[in-house]
């Protein structure tokens, strides 16, 4: 006789890495913020749009920061038709594909805001994950860089009515062609130029001596060589480097571009040669400045920085990023600004790859998650409360006869017309049981009706907020007169008012 453990036919239960659950609080309140979102896009004229996860695979294109990774950057399958489809790795290229498809037909310029999550095919690690959420703006076919402008402004409105206030957060803009001005002066070629700008966008991450391996021979993640992941680099040489950081040491308010003098005043200062694409982009951060200073937005809040790069391959002109600059406590216990919560910039050949016509375009988009996660340390630094969800009013099944059940539903009816969110506790356990649902609920109320209750055409309310005090009070009559406080009875017909005023009680 064999006397082998038979192995468990259970399937195991464990979630893909860098793939997230997400609990009811944190629903409820990324919906409450992208609603605020969505009313100051449309407050703008932005109209919503919404495009499939799956795309097929040469219409998003290869332009993804970590596109070096396996399965280039993407999650992809093959259809039965034999082409090739992938997850969105964000929600630009799909429009850029939408916009191509009904290009006829779209009011032009195309203004369009759209929320969805988008995957990437990267290695998962703190902060870091295979799928997460977006909300874009964009105006396609409008070359102006008013339009840049435009989406700045609405990037400032957006932070601030969530409640990030002035001096809290910055939009830091810069220019691509000022970069590639940059590249093309120092002889950098165009088999360097996006490592280049990928090394520059980790600026925020990253000191300037593993910036530095970044744009020559390379970096290790663990900071030796051998250890961790290696990044390969752009293969600078120092002269080169030494540009590059002259270039994003350079900072400067609207008004240095008001004379158009800003690049002859530095010029001197910068180790290359300016040229007509650098100048270029200077003019256009002019404009850009101009339209910022007269319509109120000045550099407290939207502010030109030529560190600023963005890491996508296909911007072509103004990039932009969201950054808030109030300190957190970081894994050290020393304050870090909080950093970026989203970006975007001009991408005027994205949508003239699918079409014969140049169609110039601009976006920004917003990290929910990341965004998320910042109101709530805002919160935290108020003294808010974070993460409670007020759950249903609980109705005790204290007896499951079809006569007490009937008068249960009877209960949470009247609560529901009333707009109360409410429940009939439906399981088998007995009242001690259902209270600790209640609580696991976060419930305020719960609703007990015994048989001597229903014969009377009464209802007791329990205050659960109010009865787990109880306990810590020691006077007699001030434990009795919160005692009734917390535990009342009520006719039937008063239980929405009563209900009401428990609930107003603790909000």
């Amino acid at each position: 006789m064999s006397t082998e453990t038979p192995k468990s036919t259970r399937t195991e239960a464990r979630k893909p890495r860098g793939l997230p659950d997400r609990s009811p609080a944190d629903i409820r309140a990324t919906n409450e913020m992208m609603r605020v979102i969505q009313r100051v896009y449309e407050l703008y004229g932005f109209e919503p749009v919404e495009t499939p996860f799956l795309e097929y695979t040469d219409a998003l294109g290869k332009f993804l920061p970590d596109q070096d990774r396996p399965n280039a950057g993407v999650f992809s399958l093959r259809d039965d038709d034999e082409q090739w489809m992938s997850l969105r790795y964000d929600l630009t290229a799909p429009l850029a594909r939408y916009c191509a498809e009904n290009w006829q037909n779209l009011p032009k310029p195309y203004r369009s805001y759209r929320a969805g999550w988008v995957f990437r095919n990267e290695k998962p690690g703190p902060g870091r994950f295979r799928q997460f959420m977006q909300f874009d703006a964009d105006t396609v076919g409008a070359g102006s860089v008013a339009a840049d402008a435009e989406i700045c402004m609405m990037a400032a409105d957006t932070l601030e009515a969530l409640g990030i206030g002035k001096g809290q957060y910055v939009i830091k803009v810069n220019n691509r062609k000022i970069l590639d001005g940059v590249m093309e002066a120092l002889g950098i070629d165009d088999s360097q130029k996006l490592t280049v700008l990928r090394a520059i966008d980790k600026a925020d991450k990253f000191d300037r001596g593993e910036i530095s391996k970044l744009l020559g021979a390379g970096r290790w993640d663990g900071g030796e060589i051998g250890k961790g992941d290696f990044t390969k680099g752009a293969g600078l040489n120092e002269r080169q480097i030494t540009a590059i950081f002259g270039l994003m040491d350079l900072k400067a308010s609207h008004q240095l571009f008001e004379d158009g003098t800003y690049a002859m005043k530095h010029a001197e200062a910068l180790p290359f040669a300016v040229n007509e694409t650098f100048l270029s982009g200077i003019a256009e951060l002019r404009d850009m400045g101009n339209l910022f200073d007269k319509a109120g937005y000045h550099s407290d809040r939207i502010l030109i920085d030529p560190s600023v790069v963005r890491g996508l391959e296909y911007y072509t002109g103004p990039v932009f990023e969201a950054e808030l600059t109030f300190s957190i406590p970081g894994e050290d216990g020393r304050p870090i600004r909080f950093g970026s919560v989203g970006g975007g910039g001009r991408y005027d050949g994205l949508v003239s790859r699918f079409l014969d016509e140049t169609v110039p375009a601009t976006g920004f988009s917003i990290g929910v998650s990341r965004l998320r996660a910042a109101l709530d340390k805002l919160a935290e630094m108020r003294g808010e409360k974070t993460g409670e969800v007020e759950g249903p009013v609980i109705v005790l099944a204290m007896d499951k006869t079809p006569e007490a059940m009937a008068s249960y539903q009877q209960i949470v009816a009247g609560l529901r017309a009333a707009g109360i969110p409410s429940e009939i506790y439906l399981g088998s356990a007995g009242m001690k049981a259902q209270l600790k649902y209640a609580d696991r609920r976060n419930a305020r109320v719960a609703l007990i009706q015994g048989s001597n209750e229903r014969d009377k055409g009464e209802v007791q309310v329990k205050d659960l907020i109010l009865g787990a005090t109880l306990t810590d009070i020691k006077d007699r009559t001030e434990y009795l007169a919160k005692q009734a406080e917390a535990q009342f009875a009520v006719p039937v017909s008063d239980v929405v008012a009563k209900v009401r005023e428990v609930l107003a009680r603790h909000r």
